[in-house]
């Protein structure tokens, strides 16, 4: 019989330890109907990477909504000296909104997030913000307006409960992570080697179940640039050089360059050639999407690369290679596996199980800039679970991820500040 009573009682202690802590939990499903109409407001402004006009009003929105939260905020203009030049980096590159809460600790917390999407203007048109069941759709709402919705509320209860035992909580969030971030990165890293723990606050990125993410790849682009001879098709074919030609051979030669042991993805995406039907064509391109785990295996992809696309087929074609580091990957420490075991106690609190993904397995984000001082502890993926971005489905937010993922970032935020 004793023994029965001390069972129960190590029964009843874990289900205690398991349970919400309050007032977080309480507060978490109080601000559901408010998270839901910010996501409105977020996604009823278009804010494609290269809307620089839609970015600079919701940039604005942001900075007021996070001053009336009691953040010091400003603007970060991208400039010349800072800005990373890739291949389709555009003229005018939208801003990075900060703001930092001063608190009563020691620890210094920051939160990423991105306003941008991959939408163009006129989208929300075809697309419209609605409710429908258990789900949110609009375009971006997920990835990563749904970020930035979790990052106010998580603010909002945090000043509810009068909560400041963090050192510096400092709010970053930028408008070009879509286009691999040429204008933010250089402010990201340094603004991520100041802190001790970085929450990025993307969408999950591979799968539905919720999973936070301590590694992701690493992002190429390897082009090849083909300058043959133009002449008639059917007059006179051996005059001419033909781009496509070479061009097919340099792809068939570099089809087999991914190395799936070492976690390196070298993929033919996009390729393009001549004019006019009956011209031999003198120009063809071609794009590579390049993927990999650790930053010294992009040296040793592009070398591959180089070398391979030496032997050509027609000789006096011209056959020019690039390669281009977009990304670089975000690699799981020791540190950030201690911070995902924190955050997976914290779910359990709520009796939920809270995956986590090593495997750097698809998109790259701005949480490895945030890393690359290897200063704070990174972990990846805190927003709201959704579905459907960067296709031609409609996206969409899971309503009951909201106060789990609300509960979650706030807890963690009070745990990481002690």
């Amino acid at each position: 019989m004793r023994t029965l009573i001390l069972m129960l009682a190590a029964a009843l202690a874990l289900t205690a330890l398991a349970a919400p802590q309050e007032p977080v939990w309480s507060l978490a499903k109080k601000e559901k109907p408010a998270v839901v109409e910010t996501l409105r407001a977020l996604v009823n402004i278009e804010s494609g990477s290269r809307d620089k006009e839609g970015l600079d009003r919701l940039a604005a929105h942001l900075g007021e909504r996070l001053a009336a939260l009691g953040g010091k905020v400003e603007f970060y203009e991208p400039n010349a000296a800072d800005t990373y030049k890739l291949f389709d980096t555009p003229k005018e590159i939208g801003k990075v909104v900060i703001a930092r809460f001063q608190g009563t600790g020691s620890r210094r917390i920051m939160l990423l997030a991105h306003m941008d999407t991959v939408y163009a203007r006129g989208t929300l048109a075809k697309r419209l913000f609605r409710v429908e069941g258990a789900r949110a759709y609009g375009p971006g709402i997920a990835d990563d307006k749904g970020g930035v919705a979790l990052i106010l509320h998580t603010l909002a209860m945090l000043k509810a409960m009068n909560w400041r035992g963090y050192g510096t909580l400092t709010v970053v969030i930028n408008g070009d992570e879509e286009i691999s971030s040429p204008g933010a990165r250089a402010f990201i890293q340094r603004a991520g080697a100041e802190h001790d723990f970085v929450f990025s606050c993307e969408p999950s990125l591979a799968t539905k179940e919720g999973e936070i993410a301590l590694a992701t790849s690493g992002i190429g682009l390897a082009t090849l640039t083909v300058r043959g001879k133009s002449s008639h098709a059917g007059v006179s074919p051996e005059l001419g050089r033909n781009a496509i030609v070479e061009l097919a051979h340099q792809i068939l030669q570099t089809s087999d360059l991914s190395d799936a042991p070492n976690r390196i993805k070298f993929n033919w995406t996009l390729a393009s050639g001549g004019q006019t039907r009956n011209v031999i064509p003198e120009l063809a391109t071609a794009s590579a999407d390049v993927r990999v785990n650790r930053i010294a295996d992009f040296d040793v992809i592009e070398k591959r690369f180089r070398e391979r696309v030496k032997t050509q087929r027609i000789a006096d074609a011209q056959v020019e290679a690039g390669f281009e580091r977009r990304r670089a990957p975000l690699v799981v420490t020791d540190a950030s596996r201690a911070l995902a075991r924190r955050a997976q106690a914290i779910y359990a609190e709520l009796g939920l199980k809270l995956p986590v993904d090593e495997s750097g397995n698809g998109g790259g984000t701005d949480a490895a800039f945030a890393a690359a001082s290897g200063k704070p502890a990174v972990a990846e993926s805190f927003g709201f679970a959704g579905f459907g971005y960067h296709s031609s489905e409609e996206e969409y937010v899971e309503l009951g991820s909201i106060e789990p993922r609300l509960y979650l970032l706030t807890r963690l935020i009070m745990d990481a500040s002690r």
